[in-house]
């Protein structure tokens, strides 16, 4: 590599650090963080998920998962409820503040993408997403068993 603008991590770092400072501007307000909305997002697509389904959507292990949804039943937008034949899962509801909060949010990360994404065209923010998916989905090569 000749200079730093050739590693993949530069640009996607910066353009990482640019989004998520925006992102986290438009939703404090709400008291809301960017990973809080993902998973608020996936809720309102379909309510009542177990946390295991969840975690599995948005990429997040379980730890992760748990303080996640910790912040978010503390703060009133959903709430754990008992499965009703296993005993072991909890469903993921939204409260009724949860649900409210779709519309704003929804706006604001709208207008947040238009911002960012404004000069692509649809083939080329096609071609970003998709890109993107698969750097997010990529999983290290397991290393070789050592003797």
């Amino acid at each position: 590599m000749d200079q730093i603008e050739d590693c993949l991590s530069f640009y996607l770092g910066k353009a990482y650090q640019r989004v998520t400072q925006s992102a986290k501007q438009r939703l404090a307000p709400y008291g809301v963080t960017p990973v809080q909305y993902a998973l608020l997002k996936v809720l309102w697509e379909h309510d009542q998920q177990s946390g295991a389904e969840l975690g599995e959507r948005l990429l997040l292990d379980s730890a992760t998962m748990t303080g996640l949804l910790d912040r978010l039943e503390y703060a009133g937008l959903i709430e754990r409820k008992a499965h009703a034949t296993d005993r072991r899962v909890n469903r993921v509801a939204l409260t009724t503040r949860g649900r409210d909060l779709q519309a704003p949010l929804d706006r604001e990360m709208d207008q947040m993408n238009q911002d960012f994404l404004g000069e692509f065209s649809s083939e080329e923010r096609k071609v970003l997403r998709n890109l993107l998916t698969t750097l997010a989905r990529w999983k290290q090569p397991e290393s070789p068993p050592t003797t």
